[in-house]
């Protein structure tokens, strides 16, 4: 099931993976297989650095299809409970990690600085419920229709893996 209302401050969107809750979670929080799947539909992630634990850091480049734009984001998890719940802010940053504002970025007037993501996974089975808030994003941003390609792309790569292990 894929939905993704937006509002003026978040973005949500709900999926159910034919994946076991184990793989989903690692999807989201080893840096490799994350490079693998996040951005929309064409852009790749050269760079995914995580600091899995409460404080930890994140830095992430996303890149445009053909290589002209990159955009950056850093920030840090604030909650992590294993399999079932992941939180972590974003903001716009240079490639050092170094705080850059929206507009720089090219985002929509009223983005904020700061913004959070929490991923809530419920296992079914050897299916996966999973519920992404976006906090802090406004509608006009686009970011709904990113993060419904993104997940697209998460399913494949999590299919091709499964496949791999079977």
């Amino acid at each position: 099931m894929t939905n993704h209302p937006a509002t003026h401050d978040a973005v949500v969107a709900t999926r159910t993976f034919d994946a076991p809750i184990t793989l989903v979670w690692q999807m989201w929080t080893d840096a490799e297989h994350f490079r693998s799947w996040n951005g929309p539909t064409g852009f790749s992630v050269p760079v995914a650095e995580m600091d899995l634990r409460v404080g930890g850091k994140r830095l992430v480049c996303m890149q445009s299809p053909d290589g002209s734009r990159t955009m950056w984001t850093t920030g840090e998890f604030t909650e992590i409970v294993p399999n079932t719940r992941l939180v972590y802010t974003e903001s716009p940053c240079d490639e050092n990690g170094d705080a850059v504002s929206p507009a720089a970025m090219g985002m929509p007037e009223g983005t904020p600085q700061t913004t959070v993501v929490t991923v809530a996974l419920q296992d079914l089975g050897g299916r996966t419920a999973m519920v992404m808030t976006h906090a802090g994003v406004p509608a006009s941003s686009g970011a709904g229709a990113g993060w419904e390609q993104a997940f697209d792309k998460l399913a494949g790569y999590m299919e091709t893996a499964l496949k791999q292990d079977s």
